[in-house]
């Protein structure tokens, strides 16, 4: 049947409501992701004794996923731009429940790398679909709320992922944590399947090339401001430890997680109440606040309460970023959003893999002390492009869209 303008069926014009279950069901897909990725953190003694590695091999299961992710996301989104939403959306489910019991059951450690470079493969394209996916559920006015929503998954996967797998590790083994990422897939494709409304996807003829996307006004700018943001982050979150251990805090570092965690959680709470209609001062404010916290890391990096306040600031502000820059993004692209998202999520893994390296360097060469200030910088930038971009990336006043497509 062909595709019509109309309200989706799991919402309800009249009244507003969301379809909370079927955005439930998306941040679902969002928490098997990062739980998925951050997973062998907790773990990698355990990984390495029993593959016969040592523990830095170990790690690079983390990279492998990363680099999965960074390489497959555009290609993969290219590929399945014509294919029905759902179909592709079970598919990325899918790739986690093969490649996480791949993971669980093998006794090769290459093995298990080639089954976490797909499984990275498998989120790089679930990142690029979901925040289109939530705005396709819903009213155009509805959309900052939807992506919210639908984004609530990372910070409750960041915040518990790692703490999660070494606590099911050291209780059942590291093999029953992957097993029950598999598991949790499993229950998510029933979910799916029963809640989800499904979309066609984008004829040939509509579809927009990646150099398209890219020359799109608007585009580079967002692209550019999630590069130096997630630097900016990924830098003292990655090297969180050796920063904290300045206020006596290295025993700690589980619970300076958990505020970050709970904080972003209020983050996402207040994306999801802005972005709509204050996108462009919610992404000011944000990345400014977060180099408030710069700013006070310098002055007082040695006293734990500074530590704990700042993270717990840092973490509402970074809490609305997906939401905030993904919005922009797909408003920015046009027909082209899904693209657009797949290269998001390539700036997004790319900066996270340059703050590992950066900060490493960083730590090395001058020690954590001058993290903070590594910060300033970055945020300084984000700050000149966003600002710039208030024509076209970053605009002033509420979003502007049309209908909603829906394909039944």
């Amino acid at each position: 049947m062909q595709a019509k303008t109309a309200h989706p069926p799991n919402t309800v014009a009249d009244d507003d409501r969301l379809p909370i279950a079927a955005l439930l069901a998306l941040a679902m897909t969002g928490f098997i992701c990062i739980a998925t990725e951050t997973l062998p953190a907790g773990l990698l003694p355990n990984i390495s004794d029993e593959l016969g590695v040592t523990t830095a091999m170990a790690g690079q299961t983390v990279t492998a996923y990363a680099l999965g992710s960074v390489l497959a996301a555009i290609p993969l989104t290219i590929a399945t731009g014509g294919w029905r939403r759902r179909n592709v959306l079970l598919l990325t489910i899918t790739g986690f429940l093969i490649f996480n019991s791949v993971t669980a059951l093998s006794s090769s450690f290459w093995l298990t790398m080639t089954a976490r470079f797909f499984a990275g493969a498998a989120a790089g394209l679930a990142w690029s679909l979901l925040a289109g996916y939530a705005r396709k559920m819903v009213a155009v006015h509805q959309q900052g709320r939807a992506m919210a929503i639908a984004m609530v998954g990372t910070p409750i996967a960041l915040a518990l992922g790692v703490p999660m797998g070494t606590w099911l590790g050291n209780m059942l083994g590291w093999r029953s944590a992957f097993g029950i990422m598999s598991a949790l897939s499993v229950l998510l494709i029933g979910w799916v399947l029963a809640v989800v409304p499904d979309y066609a996807g984008q004829p040939a003829s509509e579809r927009v090339g990646m150099r398209s996307v890219l020359a799109t006004p608007g585009v580079k700018p967002v692209l550019a401001t999630v590069i130096a943001w997630m630097l900016a982050h990924n830098i003292l979150y990655t090297y969180i430890a050796p920063f904290v251990a300045h206020a006596g805090l290295q025993g700690r570092v589980d619970l300076i997680l958990l505020v970050f965690g709970l904080a972003a959680l209020i983050g996402i709470w207040i994306a999801g109440r802005t972005v709509d209609r204050h996108l462009r001062t919610a992404v000011l404010a944000s990345l400014a606040t977060f180099a408030l916290v710069a700013l006070s890391f310098i002055a007082w990096s040695d006293h734990p309460l500074a530590i704990y306040v700042g993270t717990a600031v840092w973490g509402v502000t970074f809490g609305g970023a997906a939401t905030l820059l993904q919005t922009a993004l797909a408003d920015s692209a046009g027909a082209g959003a899904d693209v657009a998202l797949s290269m998001n999520v390539v700036a997004w893994n790319s900066a996270i893999a340059g703050a590992g390296v950066l900060g490493g360097v960083m730590l090395q060469t001058w020690g954590a002390h001058a993290f903070p200030w590594a910060l300033l910088c970055l945020l300084g930038v984000a700050l000149g492009i966003v600002w710039s971009a208030r024509a076209h990336g970053f605009r002033n006043g509420p979003r502007a869209g049309g209908a909603v497509v829906v394909g039944h």
